[in-house]
């Protein structure tokens, strides 16, 4: 397929979900800006440079800072109502949405009360007609299994329908091996029915893929791109038919992949691995979703049978409801 028939606007209209994706990531400068000003806080470095990263640990030190901001209950519902606005702005039909709740300083140990304030904006989107959003809480990496165990004993007495899955993301690199740590919490979260989604593969090699996939329980996995450095991974991968959520311009920023042509997305969906298209962090990176597809397409040669199978997988890899799953797929087989 060829640019002109990939415009962004065609692919606008692509019924399809989005599965990774990070709260902390959809701040745009504006608002960051404004709510800096708010309170008295310098900016990191200057606007038109805020959102350029000299790598992983300089991008998750900004996501603490842009976090620090959101100080009332009126900002979190402002933030994800903005967040429904982006995904109908891209064409998106459903999100499961990452949040991490170690980066938002002002609401440590008030994971409830934040939850209820996202759910609130959430609510307020889908009354207008915006797309719906499920919620992952995200755990950092350098956390300890006490804290893991904490969060989910949290989540298991919230049991807020807004929340669906339980999620671990954070730079694999600094923090070693850390799924024996965390196989507890993820097996109680899976025993009480909770999804389980696990950021793998990305400063860590195919053995960060393993340990998701055998010691966490990962449903999906975020991003396991460098799954494609171990044939037996990604054979595991395709053999449990466990969907990857991919995200080719995080993946240029920060290092992990040379460039598209390199791109491991196209060997591991060639092997039989079920991979989506998704944005990460779309604000910090100047992306959308409908760009992201493109660029994918624009460098393998997506035919259209192609786009529907990784929009099908990114619908069928989704947490939504099966209503909205059903909606999805009927339209995308319209397409």
């Amino acid at each position: 397929m060829n640019t002109n028939t990939t415009s962004t606007d065609r692919l606008r209209t692509l019924p399809r979900a989005e599965v990774h994706v990070h709260l902390e990531g959809c701040f745009e400068a504006a608002m960051l800006e404004q709510w800096a000003t708010r309170f008295g806080e310098p900016l990191p470095r200057p606007r038109e440079r805020l959102f350029q990263f000299e790598g992983l640990a300089d991008f998750l030190h900004f996501l603490d800072w842009a976090c620090g901001l959101v100080r009332t209950r009126e900002e979190l519902a402002e933030s994800a109502y903005a967040f429904s606005q982006r995904l109908a702005a891209s064409g998106t039909g459903y999100a499961d949405l990452i949040f991490n709740p170690t980066h938002w300083s002002h609401w440590h140990g008030r994971l409830p009360a934040m939850v209820d304030a996202l759910d609130a904006g959430f609510r307020a989107a889908e009354q207008d007609g915006l797309p719906p959003v499920g919620l992952c809480v995200s755990l950092l990496r350098t956390q300890s299994a006490d804290a893991a165990a904490e969060l989910v004993d949290g989540l298991l007495q919230m049991k807020h329908p807004r929340v669906v899955a339980l999620s671990i993301d954070g730079n694999e690199a600094a923090a070693g091996r850390t799924g024996p740590r965390f196989a507890e919490a993820f097996r109680r979260a899976g025993a009480a029915g909770l999804r389980r989604t696990v950021h793998a593969g990305e400063s860590s090699g195919p053995e960060g893929v393993r340990d998701a996939i055998e010691l966490l329980g990962a449903d999906r996995i975020d991003h396991g791109v460098r799954a494609v450095e171990d044939a037996a991974v990604v054979q595991l991968l395709a053999d449990r038919q466990i969907p990857l959520g991919i995200c080719p311009s995080s993946n240029l920023a920060l290092g992990v992949c040379p460039s598209m042509a390199e791109h491991p997305i196209e060997p591991l969906r060639r092997a039989g691995v079920p991979v989506s298209v998704n944005t990460d962090d779309p604000a910090l990176l100047g992306t959308c979703l409908e760009h992201e597809y493109a660029m994918c397409a624009d460098t393998f040669g997506w035919t259209d049978a192609e786009l529907r199978a990784v929009a099908r997988t990114s619908i069928d890899a989704s947490f939504a409801n099966d209503d909205v799953k059903a909606s999805l797929r009927e339209a995308l087989a319209c397409w």
